[in-house]
C-alpha cells in the first residue's frame, strides 16, 4: 500500500506496527519535518528515494501528500493480552462503525484520551488503512488495535482480567457522570444505526448514557459518544493523580 503525507509516513515509521519498504520524498522538500522523516527512515534502515515533485504527485492518489509518500505493508494487529497488561487498562470495544473516516476520528480521540487499546469486530480493513491513517492523524499506528471474531466473549475475557465493563446504552442505565472509571475498565460503544449487539450488552455489567440538555431523542454518533465518554475517563483519572 502507498501511505501519503508526512504525518502518516512519520507514524508508520515510528509506530512499528507495519513494515515500511521505502520512503519517497520530493527533491524540493528541504524543510525540518522532511529532514526528520528522512533521519527516522535512516534509523529504521528504510531506503529513501528523492524524486521530482511532479513524479510524487503522479504516484499519489490525493492532493494532501505534501511531497512525502511511503511504500508499506499491512498493519499488524495486537493481541488482547498485551492491552490487558497495560498499567490500569482502559479499553474500548467498538461495534457497528464501518466508515473508515469515522473510525479514524474515533481512534484519534481515544489515543489522545489515554485509551490502552481498541477492540474491533474481525474484518479486513486493509483497503481502508490509508484513510484511517490520515483521518486519525497517525494515531492508528500508535493505539493498540485488537480484532475479535467474538466480541461478547472478548468482553467476558476482559471481565475475567478484572475490568469493569460499561455499555453505552440508555436502557436501564446510569448517567456516564455517575460511573467510576478510575479502576481498569472496558467501554463498549455502538454505531448510531445499530448500536451494540445483544450478546455484547448482556456481557457488560452496567449500562451508561449521556444526558442531554433538551428532549432530543436521537443518539449521538459514535465519534461524539467516544469523545464524551473517553474524556470523562481521562478527567477522573487525571483528578485522582
Amino acid at each position: 500500500m502507498l501511505i501519503e503525507g508526512s504525518i502518516s509516513v512519520k507514524a508508520a515509521l515510528a509506530g512499528g506496527r507495519r513494515s515500511v519498504e521505502k520512503v519517497l520524498a520530493a527533491r524540493e522538500r528541504q524543510d525540518r519535518n522532511t529532514r526528520y522523516i528522512l533521519r527516522l527512515a535512516a534509523e529504521k534502515q528504510v531506503p529513501v528515494e528523492r524524486l521530482p515533485a511532479d513524479e510524487i504527485a503522479s504516484l499519489a492518489s490525493g492532493r494532501t501528500h505534501g511531497g512525502i509518500l511511503a511504500e508499506a505493508g499491512p498493519r499488524q494487529y495486537d493481541p488482547l493480552d498485551s492491552a490487558l497488561a497495560a498499567a490500569d487498562p482502559f479499553l474500548v470495544l467498538l461495534e457497528g462503525v464501518e466508515d473508515p473516516y469515522n473510525l479514524g476520528y474515533i481512534i484519534r480521540t481515544l489515543y489522545a484520551s489515554g485509551c490502552s487499546g481498541l477492540i474491533l469486530p474481525e474484518r479486513d480493513w486493509s483497503n481502508s488503512e490509508p484513510i484511517i491513517l490520515r483521518s486519525s492523524a497517525g494515531a492508528s499506528e500508535y493505539l493498540p488495535l485488537i480484532l475479535t471474531a467474538q466480541p461478547a466473549m472478548t468482553v467476558q475475557d476482559c471481565r475475567k482480567a478484572g475490568l469493569q465493563a460499561y455499555a453505552a446504552m440508555r436502557r436501564e442505565a446510569v448517567s456516564y457522570l455517575e460511573a467510576d472509571y478510575r479502576s481498569p475498565i472496558l467501554l463498549a460503544i455502538g454505531g448510531e444505526m445499530r448500536g451494540l449487539s445483544r450478546p455484547v450488552l448482556e456481557a457488560c455489567q452496567q449500562n451508561i448514557y449521556i444526558p442531554y440538555a433538551n428532549d432530543f431523542r436521537n443518539a449521538l454518533n459514535a465519534a461524539a459518544a467516544a469523545a464524551v465518554l473517553s474524556y470523562e475517563v481521562y478527567r477522573q483519572r487525571a483528578a485522582e493523580k
